[in-house]
């Protein structure tokens, strides 16, 4: 890796908000960047003393404009984030002269492993194990709760495990977390309490309302309980990533260790590289990487241990942990009681009903998997990403169990669907792995940072048109209702409707981004962020910007006989059967008539002219004519 640049101060004086927020191990402002030409206002009493080298960066009263659309439309939130990270910064992240916050942990940890080692074992190593279950809301196959579970019995004593749980409102509204996805996570929270109380581990659940708080509780309950052990299982944004490393010297410095494991990938970020020794950023040789790394290195799909029972007496010595009640939903992501009542019906919650979906798929469907995974009437898929989202499901499960009823156990071998299923979980672990790389992406700003200047339409109109389903383009319309109500979308069509909102209606990508995050019941931020990043061309391994969908097509051939639109846009059932409900103004006939008569809109913009004016804005916007 190369030396790091040598920190020199480069906070200019209206990024105070940035201030706070630099990596630790670089500087640079995060501010917009000067090649996007950012409009500073300066105040006219300032402009005169700007040459002074003795006012403070934080009295200057210099500030950013923040009439910037990036900002007026929500997609650099304030409220919680700085200003958007410029393409300067960015291209020093892949120059590696800023350290990445897993490489800040990575550091942190091997730095204090001997002390973490003595502190965790001082005093007989306490009274209790903590485990803070976050996005692994399960029993079975969890890494952190299994090692927590297995140094409590190491330790003896009586020594039991206690779960803890924090609700932040402020992380789940900062998280853009859809208020089905919140409802969710409350119920498989009220069922992991149960699972856990049959081994005698109590459930503790807490609201802290800030989330820069959260840290500071933890350490306190740890305290309280005489905990000299807290294990959890790692997240990888950036937030949490320096979450994390915070709190190993925060808990160190109270006499308590801190254990963060990988568990969420089926293979750690950072640990697959290229011949050159860099990160993949193409998803096809990361792939057999991927392959070739777990047929050398099988344990990592064994399945993790249970814990044991806690010890008898322990139930009795935290009893009153085990009656903390459910939280409900905050008012701004509480549902309806018919939502409420419709996704309960839709998503079952818990650990069990994701084996037993898992396993119906693995018995009744995969076999057909690959042959009709892009049919969305099909009903084929295995519909376990809210699973994998909220963490009742392990990837690292879903791969071996699929593995386990192949004829081989070669994951790139046996039957078609297995193989393909396989491929489709790993892309999971793929855009993780670039997250972690590419930590940026988790900033506001695309893989391709430069696609950053690219001249997007400001029209709300269009937008809320899209979000409604009244585009026009009966399937774009149809999915967008089938999101609305069912709160999940069949991944095609996710794509199909990604390509529509950023290359048809030359929308920022990073509005439906926010959007599917705020509906959908699996949201998961790397991998909608590399989906939306495919989609319109910005992102890592992404389609050419020069692929335009013509949805016309995408329609014909994933939906033939318009089964899923007529399912959801009721003003086409009516069209006679045939290719006309596909485009029932172009069919013309008796198509026309029924989408005239039952009020279905004409086509928001024509795919002819809104190609050619996408391929001309994304020219303009990048700068060169490949892609």
């Amino acid at each position: 890796m190369p030396p790091k640049r040598k920190a020199r101060s480069r906070i200019p004086p209206n990024a105070a908000s940035a201030a706070a927020y630099t990596d630790n191990g670089g500087t640079a402002p995060n501010k917009r960047s000067r090649i996007s030409k950012p409009e500073i206002v300066a105040m006219p009493s300032e402009r005169d003393a700007s040459a002074s080298s003795t006012t403070s960066p934080s009295s200057r009263t210099t500030q950013f404009d923040h009439s910037r659309p990036e900002e007026l439309s929500g997609i650099v939130n304030r409220t919680f984030y700085p200003a958007e990270i410029s393409n300067e910064r960015c291209a020093m992240y892949n120059a590696n002269e800023i350290p990445r916050p897993m490489e800040v942990l990575d550091k942190t940890l091997a730095e204090t492993k001997a002390a973490r080692g003595a502190t965790g074992k001082e005093n007989g190593g306490g009274d209790a194990v903590v485990h803070w279950f976050k996005r692994d809301l399960r029993v079975r196959d969890n890494t952190g709760l299994s090692m927590a579970g297995k140094l409590a019995e190491e330790l003896g004593r009586g020594n039991g495990v206690i779960g803890l749980w924090i609700l932040s409102p402020q992380d789940w509204e900062a998280h853009l977390v859809s208020p089905a996805k919140c409802d969710f996570e409350l119920r498989s929270v009220a069922v992991l309490g149960q699972e856990l109380a049959e081994l005698g581990i109590p459930l503790h659940i807490e609201v802290v309302e800030k989330r820069r708080d959260v840290p500071r509780r933890v350490v306190d309950l740890a305290k309280e309980w005489g905990a000299k052990n807290v294990f959890c299982n790692l997240e990888y944004e950036v937030d949490e990533l320096r979450r994390e490393e915070r709190m190993v010297r925060m808990l160190l410095e109270e006499g308590i260790a801190f254990h963060p494991q990988h568990d969420d990938c089926v293979i750690a970020p950072g640990s697959l590289k290229t011949g050159a020794g860099k990160q993949y950023a193409v998803y096809s040789p990361w792939f057999r990487a991927w392959v070739a790394h777990l047929h050398a290195h099988p344990h990592l799909l064994q399945e993790r241990p249970m814990p044991d029972k806690n010890p008898a007496g322990f139930r009795e010595k935290c009893a009153h942990l085990f009656d903390t009640p459910i939280p409900k939903a905050p008012e701004s992501k509480s549902l309806s009681a018919e939502d409420k009542q419709r996704l309960t019906a839709l998503w079952p919650a818990g650990e069990i009903a994701a084996l037993e979906r898992l396993e119906r798929f693995l018995t009744e469907k995969v076999g057909r998997y690959a042959a009709t995974r892009n049919f969305p009437a099909e009903n084929t898929t295995a519909r376990v990403s809210v699973h994998h989202a909220a963490g009742t499901l392990a990837a690292r499960t879903s791969v071996r169990l699929a593995r386990d009823v192949n004829s081989t156990k070669k994951l790139d071998g046996g039957n078609e669907g297995i193989k393909s299923w396989i491929s489709e979980v790993a892309w999971r672990d793929f855009y993780r792995h670039v997250l972690v790389h590419w930590p940026y992406v988790c900033m506001n700003k695309p893989f391709k940072y430069e696609y950053t200047h690219i001249p997007w339409e400001n029209s709300p109109t269009h937008f809320s048109l899209w979000t409604r389903g009244l585009t026009g383009y009966p399937i774009i319309d149809a999915s967008m209702r089938c999101l609305r109500s069912t709160s999940y979308l069949h991944n095609r069509l996710r794509m199909v409707v990604a390509s529509f909102l950023a290359k048809h209606l030359l929308l920022d990508w990073r509005l439906g981004e926010q959007y599917f995050m705020t509906h959908l019941i699996d949201g998961d931020f790397s991998s909608n962020s590399g989906g939306w990043g495919f989609a319109s061309s910005a992102g890592v391994d992404p389609q050419p910007y020069f692929r335009v969908f013509n949805p016309w097509l995408q329609s014909r051939k994933f939906d033939a006989e318009g089964v899923f639109i007529r399912e959801w846009v009721e003003e086409l059932r009516d069209v006679p059967v045939g290719e006309d409900v596909h485009d029932p103004y172009g069919a013309g006939g008796e198509a026309e008539k029924v989408a005239r008569r039952n009020g279905y809109p004409r086509p928001v913009v024509e795919h002819r002219f809104a190609r050619e004016r996408c391929l001309g804005r994304y020219k303009a916007g990048i700068g060169r004519e490949s892609a």
